[in-house]
């Protein structure tokens, strides 16, 4: 059950429906994600109502292509899991999306069963007792 969220900077329409698309088949083919769990928040910024900022750090140069990951999933993964994970997504964004491996920033984090509610008012989760 993870929530995505996707930025970028005037990528259009279609470049951020495949870096979403991109995402999924990572999470699903990598970890394990069911095909019908997708709930992801789109956005693109037009560079002026709103933007992205970056810079080199870590020696990894970014530009206006970059995309920032950001997802929230139950916890259960190894830090292993978790970079192959990351090396997956950069994979399909850059054949989906033409967007390059240095421009992917992913950050993945986790929470326990009782932080989710998938509608109705319901901690699901707690409910199956996950």
């Amino acid at each position: 059950m993870p929530v995505v969220r996707i930025g970028t900077l005037r990528a259009g329409p279609q470049r951020l429906a495949a870096l979403g698309r991109a995402v999924h088949d990572a999470l699903t083919q990598t970890i394990g994600i069911p095909s019908d769990d997708r709930f992801q928040v789109l956005t693109d910024h037009d560079g002026t109502s709103g933007t992205l900022r970056h810079d080199d750090y870590l020696g990894v140069h970014r530009d206006d292509g970059n995309a920032y990951i950001a997802f929230t999933l139950r916890s259960g993964r190894t830090p292993a899991q978790r970079q192959v994970l990351s090396r997956r997504i950069a994979e399909p964004a850059h054949a989906y999306a033409g967007t390059e491996p240095r421009n992917m920033f992913v950050v993945p984090t986790e929470n326990g069963s009782a932080d989710w509610s998938l509608g109705e008012g319901v901690a699901q989760y707690l409910d199956e007792g996950s």
